[in-house]
């Protein structure tokens, strides 16, 4: 090689690091999460340009709650967000999930997770249940696990999917409103959209707030959180750091601007602008974050879903989160 041609060859290296972060290509990161338009506002910031990143390019996508499980078993997604039972059921068949943060935990408040009646029922309560069909977004979802578990406890029926004391059936989420109306079932736990303008219309009645059972129960527990791949998280760290970063910058850009956010947000999805208020503050947090309080949550979470049958163990959960999350 001639001196010019190795000088400039050499020289590659240092003319690269001289380019600006921001001139390079970004790591594109694909995220799968919840379909709803609670944490669609979650999204918003990011969406809208409110929150922004020299290093990577985030593209969401929205999906029902079947479809994340099925999903993630894929790996089509870098991320993705995903029941907390997902972690060891996976683990069971030799797929290995990294937890990056908890998605989405419930409220103090308890609210968002009752069992619904049509206006004129005669359940009055949880336990009238017994003997009747409830309908569920996702028979072998988390969320629907925790409902099965409060009705346990508070009113000492046998909730096996199988068998049990109730006739239990999965109904896509969107069609939900309707089975009930139509007495294709006599119950039903309605998706946080749903339930919102039930408490509007009045044509549905709430006869159980599972929620508020089980905070007194176990305290505030962690329903859904995003999870990646040992591989992935491997090839490119620095990606999925700034993802932490953004997802948990955007969380709260969206609580500290509601007027912007829960606005466009009403506009959007055609709702109430108060729904976001009653989902952030009665319903839901968003921690994007994975501290000792969401791991003893995930912990106890397991532990349930043990005792189910739903999962054949309860695995350690720092094993499974990835060492690299943000914790606070």
């Amino acid at each position: 090689m001639k001196r010019r041609e190795f000088l400039s060859a050499a020289a590659v290296p240092a003319l690269l690091a001289a380019v600006p972060i921001r001139a390079r290509a970004k790591q594109k990161v694909t995220y799968a999460h919840l379909l709803d338009p609670g944490y669609d506002a979650v999204l918003w910031p990011i969406r809208n340009g409110k929150v922004k990143s020299d290093l990577i390019d985030l593209e969401d996508t929205g999906l029902l709650i079947p479809q994340l499980l099925q999903a993630t078993a894929t790996k089509q997604y870098d991320v993705i967000m995903t029941a907390v039972i997902s972690v060891p059921a996976a683990l069971a068949r030799g797929l290995e999930l990294r937890i990056l943060s908890s998605a989405l935990e419930m409220s103090p408040a308890g609210e968002g997770s009752g069992v619904w009646v049509r206006k004129g029922s005669p359940l009055r309560s949880g336990a009238d249940l017994k003997g009747r069909t409830l309908g569920s977004y996702g028979l072998r979802s988390t969320g629907y696990m925790f409902v099965r578990e409060a009705l346990r406890r508070e009113f000492g029926l046998n909730m096996t999917l199988e068998g049990g004391d109730v006739r239990q059936v999965e109904v896509q989420a969107p069609n939900l409103p309707a089975a009930l109306a139509t007495g294709q079932v006599n119950a039903a736990t309605l998706i946080h959209s749903q339930s919102w303008r039930a408490l509007q219309s009045g044509e549905f009645v709430n006869v159980c707030e599972t929620g508020k059972i089980l905070n007194a129960a176990y305290g505030q527990l962690t329903a859904a959180i995003n999870v990646s791949y040992p591989d992935k998280l491997a090839a490119q760290p620095d990606a999925f750091r700034e993802f932490n970063r953004m997802l948990k910058a955007s969380a709260g850009y969206a609580l500290s601007h509601r007027d912007e956010v829960f606005g466009a947000m009403a506009r959007q999805a055609n709702i109430d602008r108060k729904f976001f208020d009653w989902w952030f503050d009665r319903v839901n947090s968003t921690p994007e974050v994975f501290g000792d309080r969401h791991a003893k949550a995930v912990h106890t979470a397991w532990t349930i879903a043990r005792a189910m049958g739903m999962v054949p163990s309860v695995p350690d959960v720092g094993a499974l989160t990835w060492d690299k999350t943000l914790r606070a």
